[in-house]
C-alpha cells in the first residue's frame, strides 16, 4: 500500500472516528489519534529521515494535506457538537409565545374611596373647597376652638387616643373628627382676607368640606378604631339653617342618584353648633323602604367657634355638618358590617371594581 493510500485511509479512519464522538470531550481524545505528540500522522513522520530529499518533498506535502482535512474534519465536529448543545440549550429554554398571556387583574379604589371621591365631586360641584390636615392634633384644634373645654362632659364621648408630645395644657392626639380642619382652614382663610375684614369689606365666604381618616377607642359591626368622617362648613354673612337644608338635600339626591328620598332634621346637641340637629333619611321605595336612617349630624356654627376663627358671630354665620363616609358607603352598596371594609378580603373588595 502506497503512502497515498495509507493517508487517505488515515483520513477516512479520523472522519469515522470524530463522527462516533458524541461530547466535546470524546472528541478531543479522537482527536489525540491522529493529531496529537504519538498520534497516527505523527508516527507516519517519523520515518521520514532516512528518505531523499525528493521523496521527503513529495510526502511531506501529502502528509500536510492530509492533515489538514482531518484538521478540516475536526472542527466541523466541533462546530457540530456545539451546534447540537445549542440547540439542546435553546429548546429547554424556549419559550412557547403561542401559549396566550397570563393575565394580571387590575387593582382598583376601596369602596370607601370611590364614596369619598363621589363626596368631593359633589360638594365640588356646590362650590366646596376640599381641605386636608394633620391626624396628629392637638387639643386646641380638636376640642377647645370647638367650644368644648377641658371639662366639657362631651369631651368623654370621643374616646380619644392621645400620643406623645404636646404640652400639659395642649397635649397630642389622634383626631377625633375632622372638624379641626374647619378651623385650621377659617383661620388661615381670616388670615389671608385680613386686611379686607378690617376696612369693613365683604369677605369672601369660606365653603369647605374636610374629608379623612379619624381615629376613636371603639370597634364593632358598625364602628372601627379607624374609619372616616366628611366634615362641611360654610361661613357668610347671610348664611341660614334653610341653605344646611336645600344642600345636604342635594347632597344625599345626588349621592344615592335618587329623588325617592325623605330627608328629617332631628333636634339633638353638639358643642360647636346651636341648634344642633341629626339628619336623617328614609328611601321610599328599596330594602330600606320606611326606616329613618341616621347619616350625619348638624347645625348652626356656635357664635364661640365663630370667634375661635377670628371672626365677629355678630356679623358672620353659617352651618357646619359632619358625616361618615363609612356608613354611606355600607348605605349605597348594601353592606351591614363595617368591619368588612377594614378586613383587606379581596374577595370581598374586588366586587366594587367596575
Amino acid at each position: 500500500m502506497n503512502d497515498a493510500d495509507i493517508l487517505n485511509e488515515l483520513i477516512i479512519t479520523a472522519k469515522a472516528k470524530f463522527e462516533q464522538s458524541l461530547t466535546p470531550a470524546d472528541l478531543e481524545n479522537a482527536k489525540a489519534q491522529f493529531l496529537g505528540k504519538s498520534g497516527r500522522i505523527t508516527e507516519f513522520m517519523k520515518g521520514m529521515a532516512q528518505l531523499s530529499v525528493e521523496v521527503k518533498k513529495s510526502r511531506g506535502a501529502a502528509v500536510n494535506l492530509a492533515k489538514q482535512a482531518i484538521e478540516a474534519a475536526l472542527n466541523e465536529r466541533r462546530q457540530a457538537l456545539a451546534n447540537a448543545e445549542l440547540e439542546k440549550q435553546l429548546k429547554a429554554e424556549a419559550l412557547d409565545v403561542t401559549l396566550p398571556g397570563r393575565l394580571y387583574p387590575l387593582g382598583g379604589l376601596h369602596p370607601v374611596s370611590l364614596t369619598l371621591e363621589r363626596i368631593e365631586a359633589i360638594f365640588g360641584s356646590m362650590g366646596f373647597d376640599i381641605a386636608q390636615g394633620p391626624e396628629i392634633e392637638t387639643d386646641w384644634f380638636n376640642f377647645t376652638a370647638l367650644n368644648t373645654p377641658e371639662d366639657h362632659p362631651a369631651r368623654s364621648m370621643h374616646d380619644t387616643f392621645y400620643v406623645e408630645g404636646g404640652t400639659k395644657n395642649s397635649p397630642n392626639l389622634l383626631r377625633t373628627h375632622t372638624s379641626p380642619m374647619q378651623i385650621r382652614y377659617a383661620v388661615q382663610h381670616v388670615k389671608q382676607h385680613r386686611t379686607l375684614i378690617d376696612a369693613g369689606g365683604r369677605m369672601p365666604e369660606i365653603r369647605v368640606i374636610a374629608p379623612g381618616r379619624t381615629y376613636r377607642v371603639d370597634s364593632d359591626a358598625t364602628h372601627s378604631p379607624m374609619f372616616h368622617q366628611c366634615e362641611g362648613l360654610w361661613i357668610g354673612e347671610n348664611v341660614s339653617f334653610k341653605d344646611l337644608k336645600f344642600v345636604f338635600t342635594d347632597f344625599c339626591r345626588t349621592f344615592f342618584e335618587s329623588n325617592d328620598l325623605v330627608l328629617r332634621f332631628r333636634p339633638s346637641f353638639f358643642p360647636f353648633t346651636e341648634p344642633s340637629a341629626e339628619i336623617d333619611i328614609q328611601f321610599q321605595s328599596g330594602p330600606l323602604s320606611g326606616r329613618w336612617l341616621e347619616v350625619a349630624g348638624s347645625g348652626q356654627v356656635h357664635p364661640n367657634v365663630v370667634r375661635n376663627m377670628g371672626l365677629d358671630p355678630e356679623k358672620y354665620i353659617g352651618f357646619a355638618f359632619g358625616m361618615g363616609p363609612d356608613r354611606l358607603t355600607m348605605l349605597r352598596y348594601g353592606v351591614n358590617d363595617l368591619r368588612l371594609f377594614f378586613d383587606g378580603d379581596i374577595r370581598f373588595l374586588s366586587q366594587f371594581q367596575s
